[in-house]
């Protein structure tokens, strides 16, 4: 069985099937009647680079070194000047798939670390058609150089310069080159009766948000709506495909989110996190919890609902197990294989950790979530407009000092209180018996617990991308400055 995982920065509440209400994904929609739809599934931080490191070992960022000790519960990702990345030490769902003969491609952000010994290729990914790090820019090629994009081993030139994307407009062809690169590589792989993992990680949803020509201005909720639709036509037509080819019954095929919808640049440029608190950068349900569906024809009954507690590093074990392998023993690991809960409709009981930094900030045991710090971020940045909660503050509960409620957490039913805005009662029977458990889950998990190396401390401006491979041939080597690192300056 192949399988492909597409991870895009998308809100629970971007998908028609989800309640948006104008119905723009008619392709995803389409997906999820014909697979399963999983209404509680998480990433396992709320933001990228933590997220992708997570799904691609299957162990939570603090686990696998994508964290920072600077400064208490601080959000870390891998901008340029990141001196971290993934540690070799770390096993990679292709490095293990290529035991069982699988050809693995990523496209698109790979967000995992730039510098040479990060490269995807080095870490089981056998071709690469994307970006080390995320299109912002243009820059000057002084302070900073413009991103690279690679295919495979070399970069074939950099956004803004020879990937054009129009800051005014937003206007870029990006995402037909990526969904023409998917449509290529799985024909190729169809023609050689090879077993592939396709891990389509796009962000045209991520702002500066871009759409091709033909999708910009055709969608009520602007930019950003423009971008969702492009990437719903671009699912449609690679589900099309392999149905076309044959192979769709042996195609196991994951659709999910790296974090919720960016909150901070609505309402032009973000999305929808549904009836959830906040976004993005914070572990509120808004920051964490993300659309996920499962489609595999054959296989998965059409129009399943499953109210499994699930998380992107679930989608390590459950490809581990697709393709006849046993996760790794000698590490711990934080997924849990999913295909009993998606071909026989079982439940599997399992807490979901929210971690933010180097802090466990709240468990989710069943329809109960204890929170045993608050943050959504500092009262500084707040006052300079910095908001990740724009029109949803809960009192004692968005709170812009870091709380801390280890001894009283604040507890909430996510079944009556999707939104988070009424804590319950400390004094309540409920509230003792909820407590309890998530107590036994917290002690139990902090007792095995070893935090891996932190890759995300220091920064140095000499590691950006100045003279990637490949950039001899293209007369796109820049000098980079004398090293000098420093520790990152992570705000929130």
């Amino acid at each position: 069985t192949s399988s492909g995982v597409f991870l895009l920065q998308m809100g629970w509440g971007d998908l028609g099937a989800f309640g948006e209400p104008s119905k723009e994904t008619p392709n995803l929609d389409q997906m999820a009647a014909e697979g399963m739809l999983f209404l509680d599934f998480y990433t396992a931080n709320p933001l990228c680079s933590p997220s992708r490191a997570a799904l691609l070992t299957g162990r939570l960022p603090v686990r696998n070194g994508f964290y920072t000790t600077n400064g208490h519960a601080r959000n870390a990702y891998t901008p340029q000047d990141i001196v971290g990345g993934i540690p070799d030490s770390e096993l990679l769902l292709p490095e293990l798939l290529k035991k069982a003969g699988y050809i693995n491609k990523i496209i698109g952000k790979w967000h995992l670390g730039h510098r040479p010994q990060f490269h995807p290729l080095k870490h089981g990914f056998d071709e690469w058609f994307g970006s080390p790090n995320c299109h912002f820019g243009p820059y000057d090629s002084r302070e900073r150089p413009n991103i690279p994009v690679y295919r495979d081993w070399e970069m074939v030139g950099r956004y803004y310069e020879d990937f054009k994307i129009d800051l005014k407009t937003g206007e870029a062809n990006l995402t037909q080159l990526y969904l023409q690169e998917a449509l290529d590589f799985i024909s190729k792989q169809q023609a050689s009766q090879q077993p592939f993992f396709l891990y389509w990680a796009i962000d045209a949803t991520h702002a500066p948000v871009y759409a091709s020509k033909q999708f910009l201005g055709t969608s009520q909720r602007g930019l950003y709506g423009d971008a969702v639709r492009e990437i719903d036509d671009s699912v449609g037509k690679i589900l099309n495909h392999l149905q076309q080819l044959g192979i769709s019954e042996n195609t196991f095929v994951f659709f999910t989110s790296d974090n919720g919808a960016a909150l901070i640049s609505a309402p032009k440029q973000g999305g929808s996190n549904g009836p959830f608190l906040c976004g993005k950068q914070t572990t509120f349900e808004g920051g964490m919890r993300e659309p996920a569906i499962a489609w595999w024809p054959g296989h998965i009954p059409a129009g399943g609902v499953s109210h499994q507690l699930g998380s992107v590093m679930d989608l390590f074990s459950t490809s581990l197990s697709l393709a006849g392998l046993q996760p790794p023993s000698d590490r711990q690991i934080d997924g849990i294989d999913l295909l009993p809960v998606i071909l026989q409709g079982k439940l599997i009981d399992r807490p979901i950790f929210y971690y933010r930094g180097n802090e466990l900030m709240a468990v989710r045991a069943g329809l109960y979530k204890a929170h045993y710090w608050t943050w959504s971020n500092s009262w500084e940045e707040h006052s300079k407009g910095i908001d990740f909660c724009p029109g949803q503050s809960v009192s004692g509960v968005t709170t812009h000092t870091q709380e801390e409620h280890t001894y009283l957490p604040l507890l909430f039913h996510l079944g009556r209180d999707p939104g988070e805005k009424f804590p319950l009662s400390f004094a309540s029977e409920e509230y003792q018996q909820a407590v309890e458990r998530i107590s036994g889950l917290v002690q139990q998990h902090r007792a095995t617990l070893v935090p891996g190396q932190p890759q995300l401390n220091v920064c140095d401006q000499a590691v950006m991308n100045w003279s990637p491979p490949g950039c001899e041939k293209l007369g796109k080597c820049l000098k980079a400055p004398e090293s000098d690192p420093k520790k990152c300056s992570w705000p929130h």
